[in-house]
């Protein structure tokens, strides 16, 4: 249970920070991740995020019994987290694509920094070659900036199925109903990121 809790609790400071600055501070964004991975590294992996969970998963280090609870506490962590930056703000705050961009291009663009983010854990947190290192959360958290700086304003910068769920949710329910219809960009485009970076992975792994 300490690594579902752990889960939750990353994930909910995570997808809180995302709520309360807009979505639009990439510093903030990428710390609060770094400060989780420290957090709770050494108990769960650090993942609060369901397409770094399934590339985990796919490379062997995380066993299907924790998988579903993992996802599981991960959404329930983002729910919680947007809906106490509604109580605090009186507004929802959701990951929206720009209006010149198709919903296929911001899915690409989830897709391939979620595969940046994914690698980056696979290397730094899951590789003997790397093991015991002291950098893996300033890796993680950079990465997010990274992506947050240069594909958020393409996308909406969830690159994190919960991300995109608990907000998305929130704001359905007391906001404007019509912005789930974009979830699915949120839900698909990390998830087949985190998949092809686990593939990647393995080959990188070959001797």
């Amino acid at each position: 249970m300490n690594k579902y809790l752990t889960e939750l609790i990353g994930t909910f400071f995570l997808v809180l920070t995302v709520c309360l600055t807009g979505g639009g501070n990439a510093l903030a964004i990428g710390s609060s991740l770094m400060i989780m991975v420290y957090m709770g590294g050494h108990v769960s992996g650090g993942h609060y995020n369901p397409a770094v969970s399934l590339a985990v998963f796919l490379r062997g280090k995380l066993d299907l019994k924790d998988f579903i609870p993992y996802l599981v506490c991960q959404i329930l962590g983002a729910v919680a987290a947007a809906g106490v930056a509604y109580f605090l703000t009186g507004k929802t705050v959701a990951p929206s694509h720009a209006e010149s961009v198709t919903p296929v291009q911001a899915v690409l663009v989830e897709a391939l920094y979620t595969f940046a983010l994914a690698l980056v854990v696979l290397n730094v947190g899951t590789s003997k070659k790397t093991s015991g290192n002291s950098f893996y959360g300033l890796a993680i958290g950079f990465t997010i900036f990274v992506a947050a700086s240069a594909g958020g304003p393409i996308s909406g910068g969830a690159f994190n199925p919960a991300v995109g769920i608990g907000p998305l949710l929130i704001k359905s329910i007391y906001g404007s109903t019509g912005d789930i219809n974009n979830l699915w960009i949120y839900i698909v485009g990390p998830l087949v990121g985190g998949a092809v970076a686990a593939g990647v992975f393995q080959y990188q792994e070959q001797e």
